[in-house]
C-alpha cells in the first residue's frame, strides 16, 4: 500500500538541491508526484507531494530529516487523499504600484465569498517607465458551486480602487485531480 507525504523544503539556493532531494526520495522507493518550487530572496523553497510504500515511510522520513546536516530543511506531513474543491476555476491577475496589504485585502475578499485559492504567485518588479516598485500577482481560484461570477467581480472591483490595482479575471479549465 502506498502512502503520501507532503514536504516543505527550504535551503540556501545552490546547484544540486533537487538532485539530492530526488535521490533521497528515490532511494526509499518514493515517487515524486508534484511540486512547486522557487528561489526567493536567495533561499530555495518548495512544497512537494511524494508517495512511497507504507513499509518505507519511516525510513524515508528519517532520510529526509538527515538532509538537515546538508543544510536542507524538510518538514514532513503525512498526506491524505483530498478531493479538489468543487466549482468553477477562474484566473485572477492583478497589477499595481507596490504597497503593503494588497494580498491581505484581495484574500479577505475571496475568503468572504468562500473562494478557495488553488495557486498563487506574486512578485515585485521595477516599472518600465518610472522604475517605481510594481506589484503583480496571479492566482488560480475555485468559485464554490452556486456563486455567480458577477459577485466575485463586484467584490474585487470594490477593493481594486482601495488597493490601487488593476484586476483581470479569466476562466480556466479544472486540473485533473491526479495532477495536483
Amino acid at each position: 500500500m502506498m502512502q503520501e507525504l507532503v514536504l516543505t523544503v527550504i535551503a540556501r539556493d545552490r546547484p544540486g538541491l533537487i538532485k539530492v532531494l530526488s535521490e533521497t526520495i528515490a532511494n526509499q522507493s518514493g515517487n515524486w508526484i508534484d511540486s512547486s518550487m522557487a528561489r526567493l530572496g536567495g533561499e530555495f523553497a518548495g512544497i512537494l507531494r511524494v508517495s512511497a510504500p507504507a513499509d518505507n515511510i519511516g525510513d524515508l522520513e528519517a532520510a529526509l530529516g538527515a538532509l538537515g546536516d546538508a543544510g536542507i530543511w524538510v518538514t514532513i506531513r503525512r498526506g491524505h487523499q483530498q478531493q479538489q474543491p468543487a466549482g468553477r476555476h477562474v484566473k485572477v491577475a492583478l497589477t499595481g504600484v507596490d504597497h503593503p496589504g494588497i494580498i491581505r485585502e484581495v484574500s479577505a475578499a475571496l475568503a468572504q465569498l468562500d473562494i478557495s485559492i488553488d495557486e498563487l504567485s506574486s512578485r515585485v518588479f521595477a516599472g518600465s517607465m518610472s522604475g517605481e516598485a510594481m506589484f503583480e500577482a496571479h492566482a488560480d481560484i475555485v468559485l464554490p458551486p452556486g456563486l455567480d461570477e458577477s459577485r466575485l467581480r463586484d467584490a474585487l472591483e470594490d477593493i481594486a480602487e482601495d488597493v490601487m490595482v488593476d484586476i483581470d479575471l479569466g476562466r480556466t479549465e479544472p486540473q485533473a485531480a491526479s495532477a495536483r
